[in-house]
């Protein structure tokens, strides 16, 4: 493994902070862009195409850049360990379904375009809960790991609110 600076509590707490936050906040914008999906879908109100556009736009503007994010430095370190192998495995996997099922959501319409964005907004609230109670809190308390150094500089995965970690 890469030799890391000495670990500074303080700024292993704030990456976990930071990329619980932007988490939550991405987590939040797919509940409400899968939400008006399903809502234009029951209504046939005509904005059925518009609705799917948007969200197809915000998992490859946002969801799929931040996986992509994941898997080099967040990914990495933990993957080599004999602890967090598994684990990372697994959420390599799930990043691949989740690639997937938007390309079966921007090919689909109706109720099987709201299927797969159902599917898409439950598949990563799984993921999220995993990185945030198991696979973020691994790195942070690793002594041979920093999540700090990990996120540094991208925005992907710490969000636009946290120039600190960015820039660090």
């Amino acid at each position: 493994m890469h030799q890391i600076r000495k670990k500074d509590p303080g700024a292993e707490k704030s990456a976990l902070e930071a990329v619980e936050h932007h988490h939550a906040r991405m987590l939040a914008e797919l509940r409400q862009l899968v939400a008006s999906l399903v809502q234009a879908v029951e209504d046939r109100s005509g904005d059925e195409d518009s609705s799917r556009t948007a969200l197809v736009t915000w998992c490859e503007r946002e969801l799929v850049p931040h996986a992509l994010a994941e898997e080099g430095p967040l990914y990495t370190g933990p993957g080599k360990t004999e602890q967090g192998r598994l684990l990372v495995a697994g959420m390599l996997a799930e990043h691949q379904v989740i690639v997937g099922l938007v390309e079966r959501l921007r090919h689909s319409e109706g109720v099987k375009a709201a299927v797969a964005g159902g599917a898409i907004e439950e598949l990563f609230a799984v993921h999220l809960d995993k990185e945030n109670r198991l696979l973020m809190p691994f790195v942070a308390e690793s002594p041979e790991l920093s999540l700090a150094d990990a996120v540094e500089g991208l925005h992907q995965l710490v969000g636009e609110a946290h120039p600190d970690l960015r820039t660090r």
